[in-house]
């Protein structure tokens, strides 16, 4: 299923390797969010209910996790 999904590199990527990338389309008709690791495109991609992605991204501006 992943195969047929158009990836979208993270805007907030700098090209150092360490990318995420998303599938909007997908997140806008199902309001589920796959995400994967760009370096590894035929690889797993990991699913989110639309209020957990919400959360996380709130956690991650909020400071909540350190680098």
């Amino acid at each position: 299923m992943t195969d047929s999904l158009r990836w979208v590199k993270s805007s907030y990527s700098d090209n150092g390797g360490q990318c995420i990338e998303w599938a909007p389309e997908h997140a806008a008709a199902t309001g589920e969010f796959k995400v994967r690791d760009s370096k590894d495109p035929h690889g797993p991609a990991l699913a989110f209910a639309s209020s957990a992605w919400s959360s996380f991204v709130g956690a991650v501006k909020g400071g909540e996790f350190s680098v």
